[in-house]
Parts: C-alpha cells; sequence; structure tokens
C-alpha cells in the first residue's frame, strides 16, 4: 500500500505546469483531487516518475455563466459544484449527478477535471459530459485547443489528451429553456461506481411532442454510451409509455458491457434499458408528463 518512489513538482502557474509536462512527456502524471490516481500509485497499478500537484493553481477553480452556457474550471471541487445555485439553474444534470459520485470526503478533494480525464467508463461526470454535449480546453504550452466530450473518451481510462497536454476548462452549452433532465444509477452501495447510469435529457415542443432526447449511458461499454438510435426514434413522438419502452430496448444493441464480479454483462445491458426508461419517466415527469 506504497507508492513506487516519485518526484514531486507543485508549480505555481500553469506555464510552470505545462513546461514540466513538455520536459517529462509520458514520465508525468498531473494530480488534481488524487481521488483515483493515489489509490492507484498505493497499488502500484500506476508508477509514475514525477507527480505535477495543480492544487496550487487557484485560477482552474471556478464556475462561471458565459453567453448562455456554463464555464467551469478542471481543478473546481465535486463539493463546490454540489452547492452552487448556479450549477443548478444552469446545469441540473451535472447537479444531480454529483452527489452521486463517491461521499462527501472525496468529493471534497475530488475534482471535475480529475473525474474527466481518468475516464472511468462507470463514473457519473463523463456520462453528464456527453449528454450535454460539453466541450473541453486542452492547454499545451503554445496554445490550447478544444474538444468535444464526444470526442475525448476514447476507451476504458484513455482520452485523447496528450502528455504535454492539461485538462483547464470544462464548457457545458445551455439546455433549451423548457428542458428537463434526469440522472439515475444502480450501484451495489450508496457511493460506489455505478453498475449502470442513465441520463436523459427531453425537450417537448407547443405540441407536447418531443423536440430532442438526449440519452447517455454509462458501466454499459468501454466509454460513455450516447444512445443515438433511442434519440432519433424518440424525435417528434408524442410520449406515451409504449415509446419509452420501445426506446429503452432501442438502447440495449448499442451498448457493450463488461462482466465483472458485480453484474455479468447481459444485467448490465439489461440495466441499461431498465435505467433510460426510468430516466426518461423522469425527466418528462418534471415536465407534467405523467406515464
Amino acid at each position: 500500500m506504497k507508492p513506487a518512489p516519485f518526484e514531486y513538482v507543485r508549480p505555481g502557474s500553469l506555464e510552470e505546469a505545462l513546461d514540466v509536462l513538455r520536459q517529462r512527456g509520458d514520465d508525468a502524471k498531473v494530480l488534481a483531487g488524487g481521488q483515483s490516481l493515489v489509490p492507484m500509485m498505493n497499488f502500484r497499478l500506476a508508477r509514475p516518475a514525477v507527480i505535477v500537484d495543480l492544487n496550487g493553481l487557484g485560477d482552474l477553480a471556478y464556475i462561471r455563466p458565459a453567453n448562455g452556457a456554463l464555464a467551469l474550471g478542471a481543478m473546481t471541487r465535486q463539493r463546490t459544484i454540489e452547492k452552487s445555485a448556479v450549477v443548478r439553474e444552469r446545469a441540473p444534470l451535472l447537479a444531480e449527478a454529483t452527489p452521486l459520485i463517491g461521499h462527501l470526503p472525496i468529493r471534497t478533494r475530488g475534482t471535475i477535471g480529475g473525474s474527466l480525464v481518468h475516464a472511468d467508463p462507470a463514473a457519473e461526470y463523463p456520462v453528464v459530459m456527453v449528454a450535454l454535449d460539453a466541450e473541453f480546453t486542452l492547454a499545451r504550452q503554445g496554445g490550447t485547443r478544444r474538444v468535444a466530450a464526444a470526442d475525448f473518451f476514447e476507451t476504458y481510462l484513455t482520452t485523447t489528451i496528450g502528455p504535454d497536454e492539461i485538462l483547464t476548462e470544462i464548457r457545458l452549452p445551455g439546455l433549451p429553456q423548457k428542458a428537463a433532465v434526469a440522472f439515475l444509477e444502480i450501484s451495489r452501495r450508496h457511493g460506489d461506481f455505478a453498475i449502470v447510469a442513465a441520463a436523459a435529457v427531453v425537450d417537448l415542443d407547443a405540441r407536447g411532442q418531443i423536440a430532442e432526447a438526449r440519452i447517455a449511458l454509462g458501466g454499459v461499454g468501454p466509454k460513455p454510451v450516447r444512445a443515438r438510435a433511442a434519440e432519433r426514434l424518440l424525435a417528434g413522438q408524442r410520449p406515451t409509455a409504449a415509446l419509452l419502452a420501445e426506446a429503452a430496448r432501442a438502447v440495449m444493441p448499442e451498448t457493450d458491457p463488461p462482466a465483472d464480479i458485480h453484474a455479468s454483462a447481459e444485467y448490465r445491458r439489461e440495466m441499461s434499458a431498465v435505467f433510460t426508461r426510468r430516466a426518461l419517466t423522469a425527466a418528462l415527469g418534471k415536465l407534467g408528463v405523467a406515464l
């Protein structure tokens, strides 16, 4: 339960941190909240030669409304997000998902950026980002680039971020004014990683038909799954219990769930349909549609 020896660097600026990463490349690992990295190091599943601690970079911790969108600094603590009235107003799906992350001590130290770069497909934040069509800003020496959440996650614990890059900002586009959301998951115990998680965003038009539906799933593949076939099936339709059941069945072929000691692949696939239906029902209920 002790990490392998490593060098520790605590930069005082983003530029200094990026310079260390440029020099040390794959030998370096960024430390944000440490709630995933430190246990992996203690079990020696990760053996970085250099730890670059970002906790001195207070300018990367913020929550800011931005032209109808919401911008969050990557070092923003999960507990800060959980308590934020701005998040509840501008990004209610993020607000619903955050209390499900681990336990209070974990959320107090954990950061949104650290969770996203760790990229556990059963974690809440990657699912939320894919559902909300979030955009990430990645900084490196000499400039920045922006990456859509759908393109950021590649496979299990793997993203498109380069060894010399740091995630600095997450931008969530605004939702339609009358859209409703829901985030539900099943886990063995409260605070455990989800066996299956489902995020739903539903917008109704003036006729009561579904103008747009978004469905994202976690725990059912090597990265978050956006259930595009089910979304297309719902678009333009009047919501009924039968329609939601059909959409729920449509997500199953889009999943590629793992089997482990917690659940079989078949169980996860079945639960992806169950929790899709429940999440859609919950979102529509907030719009006054009882099914």
